[in-house]
């Protein structure tokens, strides 16, 4: 009991950083921006946080200048699929790539690689904190708190606002939107920069308030998990929060296993995460029905008003 106890209240901190990547990409998507860049731009914002941490020593000012690095890194993806009309999948690749090597260097040329920081420690919710068995569940660091208000405030957005629904409205169908008057480019410009700021405030997470160091790669492809997350969710939000505590059950699980003195290959350990995103991607395809696939119509095409049909 004390083993699922642990487990149950560690989920959480495992699955916040794949809901976040993951929304904030179906932020992006939205728009009809394809983002393939999850696992570089959690690895800025792994970093940025860790530098702010011990530059600043404020755990909130170190969030927010993550997601505002996580935006100015993306702004080069921006301008080359919605200006240059650079295919997306290339660009996001490339991202990736440029993310890779630039959180590795900068973590090695300014002394960031492995510096324990002290960041904000958990918020106990009292009295839920005080109940047996379960009270760990309710004892999390304040970002793990503020999902449910984050994913809140991005469902209302998109559906509930004007501007929510032009910006869909970019991505299903562009053409319309323009003739409309809707600044096609401008919607999709900001859809990237404010998706890149909710998922390096997921590379945050990792660093600054589970690990509370940094490591270079330390990600550990999580951002390409959230990838798989979104198609798995069909670009749902509150489906996209679910597979992440999916996700965040399988990953927990595993350290509580070793605590236990359980004994797991080591790289089956490592496969775990894949084997289920892979599992999770074959159940999604198999299942799809004709006219089930919510998946944005204009998603992944690039326009230009000379070019409107």
């Amino acid at each position: 009991m004390e083993l699922m106890g642990h487990w149950i209240a560690s989920i959480p901190d495992f699955a916040v950083p794949y809901a976040l990547a993951a929304l904030g990409l179906i932020l992006t998507e939205r728009a009809g921006v394809l983002s393939l860049g999850a696992e570089g731009l959690m690895l800025i914002g792994a970093l940025v946080a860790i530098g702010a941490q011990l530059t600043f020593g404020s755990t909130l000012v170190s969030l927010v200048l993550t997601m505002l690095a996580a935006s100015l890194v993306s702004v080069l993806f921006a301008i080359m699929v919605v200006w240059l009309r650079v295919h997306q999948v290339i660009a996001g690749l490339v991202l990736v790539f440029f993310c890779q090597g630039l959180s590795s260097l900068l973590g090695t040329l300014l002394g960031w690689t492995s510096v324990p920081v002290t960041a904000q420690g958990p918020v106990a919710l009292w009295p839920l904190s005080e109940l047996p068995f379960m009270g760990g569940l309710f004892v999390q660091n304040p970002v793990v708190l503020l999902t449910p208000f984050i994913f809140l405030a991005v469902v209302g957005f998109l559906k509930r606002t004007s501007t929510g629904l032009k910006w869909r409205a970019v991505g299903e169908n562009p053409q319309a939107a323009d003739a409309a008057g809707i600044p096609v480019g401008t919607y999709r410009f900001v859809a990237v920069l404010a998706g890149a700021a909710l998922v390096g405030l997921a590379g945050a997470c990792i660093s600054l308030l589970s690990t509370k160091l940094w490591i270079a790669g330390m990600t550990g492809g999580r951002g390409w998990i959230a990838v798989g997350l979104v198609i798995f969710a069909r670009w749902s939000p509150w489906k996209a929060l679910a597979g992440a505590v999916l996700f965040g059950c399988v990953e927990a699980l595993i350290p509580q296993l070793a605590a236990a003195g359980i004994q797991l290959p080591q790289y089956f350990v490592l496969m775990t995460p894949y084997v289920i995103t892979l599992g999770v991607m074959v159940w999604v395809a198999l299942g799809r029905r004709a006219g089930s696939d919510a998946q944005p119509g204009a998603l992944g095409e690039p326009y230009v008003r000379e070019e409107r049909r």
